[in-house]
């Protein structure tokens, strides 16, 4: 096997990674985001420990935010680097 095709196969086993750490980070953030709208209804009726613990989770759900895009963010630059390298095999096939 050719050193573009290892390298094709291996993008495409990172980006199946990534999509799965993306979906668990999404799934994770939905519940934080829930769970960020209680504690500041919480925050509002309540004293100074539910406020620092809303402050606490509006905290975690940027962090996961931030996860969310960034994770997307390589997604998207892998997978326009397997269509470089799909682009190059076919080229290097029809030449061949």
């Amino acid at each position: 096997m050719r050193r573009t095709e290892k390298r094709l196969f291996a993008l495409t086993d990172e980006i199946a990674r990534l999509h799965e750490e993306l979906r668990q980070t999404q799934a994770e953030l939905d519940v934080l985001q829930h769970l960020d709208d209680d504690a500041v209804r919480d925050a509002a009726v309540g004293g100074p420990v539910e406020r620092e613990d809303a402050r606490e989770t509006t905290r975690d759900v940027e962090r996961f935010r931030r996860l969310v895009i960034n994770l997307s963010s390589t997604i998207d630059r892998l997978e326009a680097q397997r269509a470089a390298l799909m682009t190059r095999l076919d080229r290097a096939g029809t030449e061949g």
